[in-house]
């Protein structure tokens, strides 16, 4: 049975929502006893409690600024789910993948249902073009540690970011990342390398469709 939403603490859960949308992260104590217009830090600590106990915001008691608006949090709010943009990565050469601090974008819920942490990163480079990824297209990626042959991952090799597709095959290289572009070699896999993630939606020609 879902929890219904107060008044007040909708107020805060937009003020969250709002801060992190123009700031990047999300207010501490101060900024929301400012927004809300109270005296004391226990007035919005009782907030933040029933936000989190409703299953609307999770947050991280040892680390500032912690707040994280959950699925039904977005949807109380009846606002687009906010996903951190992190920068560029490469489907080409290696390149290092650049971290834009405080860049937030709106996505359609539908794209994902924000049960693990996702991120957006635009691509550089045209090594994936034959699995729909272009040039400057953005990619949804969700973090995790587990991968299957054909994932399309994102990849560390040696500090350097790329978006490749995994394959553990049978015959050598055996494990490897692949390109979607014939004119691109396979990445034998080392010890050295570590994946990140994996692309889960392609945002191309301003529609949102499934990593293939």
């Amino acid at each position: 049975m879902r929890l219904a939403i107060t008044k007040r603490q909708k107020e805060l859960l937009s003020i969250i929502y709002k801060f992190i949308k123009e700031t990047g992260y999300p207010p501490n104590f101060e900024e929301m006893k400012d927004a809300l217009n109270v005296v004391s830090n226990q007035s919005v600590v009782d907030l933040l409690g029933h936000l989190e106990r409703k299953k609307f915001i999770k947050r991280d008691e040892g680390t500032a600024r912690s707040i994280a608006i959950l699925l039904l949090g977005y949807e109380a709010l009846e606002r687009p789910p906010l996903v951190p943009f992190l920068g560029i990565t490469s489907a080409g050469a290696p390149l290092e993948a650049i971290e834009v601090s405080g860049d937030w974008e709106a996505i359609s819920s539908e794209v994902t249902q924000l049960k693990d942490e996702v991120f957006l990163l635009r691509i550089s480079g045209d090594s994936m073009i034959n699995a729909g990824i272009d040039d400057g297209d953005t990619v949804l990626v969700k973090r995790q540690n587990e991968f299957v042959s054909g994932d399309i991952v994102l990849a560390d090799v040696e500090g350097e970011s790329m978006v490749k597709r995994f394959i553990s095959d049978d015959q050598p290289p055996y494990i490897y990342l692949r390109p979607e572009n014939p004119k691109y070699d396979v990445i034998p896999f080392t010890d050295k390398m570590k994946l990140k993630g994996k692309v889960v939606s392609v945002l191309n020609k301003a529609y949102w469709k499934p990593a293939a």
